[in-house]
């Protein structure tokens, strides 16, 4: 609990990405450069550890800044041009980025699972399938021993407690991908609630931001909602099973969610607007979300001549502290592919150290 106060205080306090195969420097006066970011707070507890880790390398000649206030939030302060990049976990189509004079690209992978709050039941111990799902946030099973939810657990002695559904109050990226999960699974949810960052939900509580949601499950028996897989572990939240595309229940860890990484088609859409929800595979986490970066075409130097070097030491240096954090890099390919495409290197790509737990390794 202590590091995820830290954690927390890092949101805050500190900035988001840094950039790359060099050492982080001042502008030709010596003046402190700051690269102010904000958005999703999916990737948060990750890009608090790069911004610190980042901003210290540099004698905080560059101070990156990150503030976790929710995707929809983040990319409004883009477009009104009052921070330097955002971060995303609902993508925009390639149409949105050229019409907003954005660019946008994949940072990290991570697993959204749905967390519960029912004593004596463990970790992974609850199964949820696909129906279930739909049925608790539609509000039609209202408790926990609920004839389908004893059906699908008859280990389990599932206490005869209200279910109490919470999910976000803001606009999320996170509740994007869940909203995206249930219309997949939903044909119902579909036609009537729909995907987005905000939907008018049919029952439960709200949370402002992840944090938020896991301190209302965790403060209410018989709750259950949804966040990134960082926030329960490091709040020791209970997260349950879920039946994924092939009918098979999966435990959310790193292994299931890498194998439905493993089944992202990166060249499926333009500026790498995926749909990472509801992968194939026997053995796949049902809810991936990926975390996007966005930045304004128009974005002027010494800030754009920073930026760039920011993200790039992010993608290798920042790689192990992402991965001891519960996240997933992307794929090194798709990663040499933003290196080249998106930042527009020419040559061998240039490679930095990497960071575990503020020290190179």
């Amino acid at each position: 609990m202590l590091e995820f106060r830290k954690i927390c205080l890092g949101m805050i306090f500190s900035g988001l990405l840094g950039l790359a195969g060099c050492s982080p420097s001042s502008d030709s006066t010596g003046t402190q450069i700051q690269i102010n970011g904000a958005g999703a707070t999916f990737p948060s507890p990750v890009y608090a550890n790069w911004t610190y880790n980042y901003s210290e390398s540099s004698n905080h000649k560059i101070q990156v800044n990150y503030q976790g206030v929710g995707s929809g939030a983040g990319i409004n302060q883009l477009k009104e041009k009052t921070i330097d990049f955002a971060g995303s976990d609902a993508p925009l189509s390639g149409e949105e980025q050229e019409k907003a004079g954005l660019v946008q690209f994949p940072m990290l992978a991570g697993g959204i699972v749905v967390i519960f709050n029912l004593p004596g039941i463990k970790d992974a111990e609850l199964k949820l399938s696909r129906k279930s799902l739909e049925g608790i946030w539609f509000g039609r099973i209202r408790k926990w021993n609920d004839p389908l939810l004893q059906k699908e657990n008859p280990d389990l002695a599932l206490p005869d407690l209200d279910i109490t559904v919470v999910h976000r109050s803001d606009s999320s990226g996170t509740s994007f991908l869940f909203t995206a999960y249930l219309a997949k699974i939903s044909p119902e949810w579909k036609e009537k609630i729909g995907v987005g960052k905000t939907v008018h939900w049919p029952t439960g509580i709200g949370g402002v931001k992840n944090p938020g949601v896991c301190n209302n499950v965790a403060r209410i028996p018989g709750a259950i909602g949804y966040t990134e897989y960082t926030y329960a572990k490091e709040m020791k939240l209970c997260s349950a099973s879920l039946q994924n595309r092939s009918n098979q229940y999966v435990v959310p860890d790193e292994d299931s969610f890498r194998n439905a990484l493993e089944k992202i088609d990166w060249k499926a859409s333009a500026g790498f607007s995926l749909d990472p929800v509801d992968a194939e595979g026997g053995k796949s986490w049902p809810i991936l979300g990926i975390t996007y970066i966005l930045y304004r075409k128009d974005l002027k130097d010494p800030v754009r001549s920073e930026l760039f070097p920011y993200f790039l030491w992010c993608f290798d240096a920042g790689k192990s502290s992402a991965v001891n954090m519960h996240y997933l890099p992307i794929p090194e390919a798709v990663a040499d592919q933003i290196r080249t495409s998106v930042f527009k290197m020419e040559g061998p790509v240039q490679k930095t150290e990497s960071v575990k737990n503020g020290e190179k390794e």
